[in-house]
């Protein structure tokens, strides 16, 4: 999941403070991940007062969901995140009667997130993407020529060629459901693998080349990639392109691609839903039903580089971005996309305890 760091709201850490108030939206998202605009004419045509707080994982999402009484209304959680958190009771079921703009959204797409929640009962998708490799092309050329593997994740689990590289900066997602698959998909096993041998494997190749690789973050690679402090990131799809987008503006001379490897890459949906004990849900349901109308969700995406699943938007969205392979992937690419694994208990600890080994050396 992400993104563009200055919005002109504001971050309230503690969305209850606000809770007696009778239009109130608490809202918690990921960071850089809404235009700039979006929250004020909500506020504006809704006479509402909207606390929107971001966050950089899903782990830290799930913490404060899990510990209960979260005072949230609208949470974005990544598809196989939420599909455990529906699972456990954390949702509660949209009234698409109070969402006429779910017309707007892609059949297809909406039925591949219904993998994660069934008949989209407790969510609808906000924003999707991939995950694969944004890199800085003079930087990466320079070490590797011409010839470069950019269109491999060996550019980034080969320690040959990732030690080439470490002088100009490789990045990873702290993000273990994801960093791991993709290191299992590159060794030829499947990435939705929950045998332990299988994920171990992904692990020992990360932990290969783990002295190449300058930190492990979900959001700081946007900035270092645009000013080029970095070289190679392992990450979002639109928060590449916002890097990219940012190095424009700033004129700075970086130039910066995003690829979808051959060997292929997670595609996820981001997801709005609604918490079981949301203090004010009927507000809720009228900022998805918002944000669902097609100028809403095309200034979204405007923003922040990434696919959205309204297909009423798509006239309204830049052509810069829908002809954009990497945003919007060709049907080649699209066949080699795989979908995320939902873990239990037992797995999660697993990749959990092996992810601290890899960034900790121990």
């Amino acid at each position: 999941m992400r993104k563009m760091t200055a919005i002109a709201v504001l971050l309230a850490s503690t969305p209850l403070a606000a809770g007696a108030q009778d239009r109130v939206l608490n809202i918690y998202n990921w960071s850089d991940y809404i235009a700039e605009d979006t929250i004020e004419k909500f506020e504006e045509e809704f006479d509402a007062t909207v606390n929107y707080d971001v966050y950089d994982s899903n782990e830290v999402l799930e913490a404060r969901l899990f510990a209960g009484n979260s005072g949230f209304d609208i949470v974005v959680p990544t598809s196989d995140f939420l599909r455990r958190q529906v699972d456990a009771g954390i949702y509660q079921e949209l009234d698409y009667d109070l969402l006429p703009n779910a017309e707007n959204m892609d059949a297809d797409l909406m039925e591949a997130a219904s993998v994660y929640d069934a008949d989209n009962a407790h969510s609808v998708i906000y924003m999707w993407g991939t995950t694969g490799i944004g890199y800085n092309t003079a930087m990466v050329e320079e070490r590797l020529g011409a010839d470069a593997p950019t269109d491999s994740w060996a550019l980034v689990f080969d320690p040959e060629i990732a030690a080439q590289l470490a002088d100009c900066g490789i990045t990873m997602l702290d993000a273990p459901t994801e960093m791991i698959p993709a290191a299992m998909n590159y060794l030829g096993l499947d990435p939705r693998s929950t045998d332990q041998a299988d994920m171990e494997a992904g692990a020992e190749l990360i932990e290969s080349v783990r002295e190449h690789v300058r930190y492990f973050h979900s959001s700081q690679y946007i900035s270092d990639l645009a000013n080029g402090d970095v070289c190679v990131s392992v990450g979002w799809s639109g928060d590449v392109f916002q890097a990219l987008y940012r190095a424009e503006e700033a004129e700075n001379g970086v130039e910066i691609a995003y690829v979808i490897p051959e060997e292929g890459a997670l595609q996820w949906f981001d997801l709005m839903a609604i918490p079981a004990d949301a203090p004010n849900p009927e507000l809720a349901h009228e900022f998805i039903n918002f944000v669902m109308r097609p100028e809403i969700t095309a200034d979204i995406t405007n923003y922040v580089w990434y696919a959205n699943a309204n297909e009423a938007s798509l006239e309204l969205v830049d052509e810069e971005i829908t002809s954009d392979p990497g945003i919007f992937p060709t049907e080649a690419a699209s066949e080699r996309l795989w979908a995320a694994q939902v873990y239990d208990a037992r797995v999660d600890r697993t990749i959990n305890r092996l992810w601290t080994q890899v960034k900790t050396g121990q």
